[in-house]
């Protein structure tokens, strides 16, 4: 589904990312770690060609997108959900969901998919978004990403602010795309949580990969995860 081949991106001179690969799988769920500043947002940042590769090769379903301009990547099935969320505050939810709505070669998600993996959901439609909470605004924010028919889901940090059982909640929502075929690169901070519902794993530092391998072996690897992680 995405290949990411030995690229190197900057930020004007300063160099974020050094010969970085990856690969994403059809139907998998990949957990990108790593301390902060380590280059993992980044990494997401020239998947979708907001902070394009210098140097390396970026397909997906065996297309080149390296340089290809964000809009085209979005409308080939990539979706973004950033930390932040993006979500527009003045607007109800349910406007902020038909803002995501296109089509693409991959499975088209409705509302009634949406409301499935999020009960809650349902009753927000007509709330403006100003007045949810944390995990409101992620329920969103997935939701919309989902509308636009992604093949490949990019996650940066979907647990931030939320409360445990929010967390658990978004883990199981991770899984569940997967199993609906929708694959999923997803950064987190909250490495137990994630490396329970990913297949595989990269630990990024300094920009560079350090690990990659099961996600299920670095989770019963507590001094590995230490080493690497420094949790």
């Amino acid at each position: 589904m995405l290949q990411v081949a030995g690229i190197d991106t900057f930020y004007g001179e300063t160099q974020a990312l050094f010969g970085v690969s990856l690969e994403v799988g059809a139907g998998e769920a990949v957990a990108l770690l790593g301390a902060s500043g380590a280059g993992k947002t980044t990494l997401l940042r020239s998947v979708l060609g907001l902070t394009p590769a210098r140097r390396g090769e970026i397909r997906f379903e065996a297309r080149d997108i390296t340089r290809r301009p964000t809009h085209e990547i979005a409308r080939a099935g990539i979706a973004w959900v950033p930390d932040d969320r993006r979500i527009f505050p003045a607007l109800k939810v349910r406007t902020n969901l038909a803002l995501g709505r296109k089509r693409s070669g991959f499975k088209s998600w409705s509302l009634d998919d949406c409301f499935r993996l999020f009960s809650a959901l349902e009753y927000l439609m007509e709330r403006d978004c100003e007045n949810l909470s944390g995990g409101e605004m992620q329920m969103v924010a997935i939701s919309r990403a989902l509308l636009g028919s992604p093949g490949l889901m990019l996650l940066d940090e979907p647990s931030q602010g939320l409360a445990p059982k929010l967390v658990q909640d978004v883990m199981s929502v991770i899984a569940r795309m997967k199993d609906h075929g929708v694959s999923v690169l997803v950064v987190e901070q909250n490495a137990a949580s994630v490396l329970k519902v990913t297949d595989r794993v990269y630990v990024l530092s300094q920009g560079q990969v350090v690990h990659q391998g099961a996600s299920d072996a670095l989770l019963a690897d507590a001094a590995l995860r230490k080493e690497l992680l420094g949790t």
